[in-house]
């Protein structure tokens, strides 16, 4: 049992929330900065290449576990991925307010009160070391 418990935890992936609100309200307490990312998961070449290179790697789940409050606004397109009519109205009013251009894939890096502090439009050429220090030179303007 213990293996088991220290397993989940060495596997444990950061949760990505589709709430801004909830996640601003994390962001408060713990004093994280929040990064949106805007997704076709299902029809955007480059947003899934970009989950799968940077965004899922154990280099950014490691980071992003102490340092980030993740939310992903996601817009599929095929009628098997689609979401809440709830989640899509949520969707749709962080797209008006951060993303009013439709850019897809589009990561915003935010302070805890909203402030965006740097974007990612399309997919970064970077690797995920320089992508995480990118994140990490804002650490410091606390």
């Amino acid at each position: 049992m213990k293996l088991l418990l220290i397993s989940f935890f060495l596997f444990a992936q950061v949760i990505w929330s589709g709430n801004f609100d909830e996640a601003q309200q994390q962001a408060h307490q713990s004093h994280k900065m929040i990064m949106v990312n805007f997704s076709g998961s299902d029809w955007c070449g480059p947003c899934i290449r970009l989950r799968k290179e940077i965004l899922e790697t154990s280099a950014f789940n490691d980071y992003a576990q102490d340092h980030l409050v993740l939310v992903r606004a996601d817009f599929p397109r095929l009628k098997k991925n689609q979401l809440s009519k709830e989640q899509v109205k949520r969707n749709e009013a962080l797209a008006e307010k951060y993303n009013a251009e439709g850019k897809f894939p589009f990561t915003l890096l935010l302070d805890e009160n909203g402030k965006v502090l740097k974007t990612w439009d399309g997919y970064p050429d970077l690797t995920t070391p320089q992508f995480v220090a990118q994140i990490q030179a804002f650490e410091h303007g606390k």
